[in-house]
């Protein structure tokens, strides 16, 4: 993201628009009060054009993001041979120094 709050992914964000004419439905969503205010300010100076707005676009961004995520980890796991076996889980587990599945089940 650029400097200006105009740019994500190489998408401008000047398509703010982008939700115009699509289907919405009103949410109730809580944020902490620090995050509201520079919002706010961001709608203020002009950079976002909405609370709504910022907000739909920053999850337009995160879904993007988790999509993309998920693209990268099913390629990973294709390229390695596939998903973790209980043995190398429970050694990464150990590594990590996490409970392995099978012991916090007992």
């Amino acid at each position: 993201m650029d400097g200006r709050y105009g740019r994500h992914s190489g998408r401008p964000l000047d398509g703010w628009s982008m939700v115009t004419g699509m289907a919405t439905k009103k949410v109730t969503v809580t944020l902490d009060e620090t995050q509201l205010e520079r919002i706010r300010a961001l709608v203020e100076a002009g950079s976002a054009p909405s609370v709504s707005g910022f907000v739909q676009h920053s999850v337009e961004v995160a879904l993007d993001d988790v999509a993309g995520w998920g693209a990268l980890l099913a390629e990973a796991l294709r390229q390695t041979g596939g998903t973790l076996s209980e043995e190398e889980r429970a050694w990464a587990d150990g590594i990590l120094g996490h409970s392995s599945s099978a012991s916090t089940a007992a």
